[in-house]
């Protein structure tokens, strides 16, 4: 699904997609875009931020609070730092500035859409590869793949997808040092695009989320110099979150 304001712009992006075999769907404001998605469901939504009747930000907003996980490709003339970190903030899973390139874009969009096939349903019959959907726990933390779900010491954490990836990423090696490149590519796969303050971001909104004291964390660590890793408080002698 396409939504933006722009009738040129929409028509531009319906025809790459529709070339590559996609059947598309345009919406031109924010209100018929959380409608639509409601009804459809869509595999993807390319979702302009500046609309009429609920912006972009407030679109990905809504539908994350309704725990809906449509993968979302914002598209955005504005540029700075903050706003992409916003859009990700708030759920969004990739961000991309206009003017944009379409062959970049169509990438981008085969990305999301192989990962959120591989992400979609159980594999067929039981295999080792469906150990990956166990919960996982660090200490108290617990993470379920096959639910989605965070908790710390039994609480429920709500966590945006961002963050959900990145915890999940980092409680199948608890202790491993994960570098912001390998956790990027966690989050986006398009690292060369994204800074890697992105990651910093996250980094820092899970900790007021799983920490007692986010200033001084016990289970997400920083290792200055090369990134961060996940550990269990209690083993290490550390003041637990729980």
């Amino acid at each position: 699904m396409v939504a933006e304001d722009d009738a040129k712009q929409a028509e531009l992006v319906r025809r790459y997609l529709e070339h590559e075999g996609h059947t598309v769907t345009v919406v031109g404001d924010g209100r018929a875009a959380l409608e639509e998605v409601r009804h459809r469901e869509p595999d993807l939504l390319i979702l302009d931020v500046m609309m009429p009747r609920a912006d972009g930000l407030d679109v990905v907003r809504i539908l994350r609070a309704e725990h809906r996980e449509v993968p979302v490709l914002m598209l955005t003339a504005r540029s700075t730092e903050d706003d992409l970190l916003l859009g990700l903030d708030l759920g969004a899973d990739d961000y991309m500035t206009k003017p944009f390139s379409p062959r970049e874009l169509m990438a981008r969009v085969r990305t999301l859409l192989r990962r959120n096939q591989r992400s979609a349903g159980p594999a067929p019959g039981p295999t080792p590869a469906a150990v990956e959907d166990r919960a996982l726990s660090v200490g108290t933390l617990r993470v379920d793949p096959a639910r989605h779900e965070v908790s710390v010491g039994g609480t429920p954490v709500v966590c945006t997808p961002g963050e959900f990836r990145i915890l999940a990423a980092m409680a199948t090696e608890p202790d491993r040092v994960f570098t912001r490149q390998r956790l990027l590519e966690e989050l986006h796969g398009f690292d060369k695009y994204i800074s890697d303050r992105t990651v910093d971001v996250h980094i820092m909104h899970l900790r007021k989320k799983i920490e007692r004291a986010p200033r001084r964390p016990a289970r997400l660590l920083t290792v200055f110099g090369v990134g961060y890793k996940l550990t269990d408080p209690a083993r290490n002698g550390r003041h637990a979150s729980s």
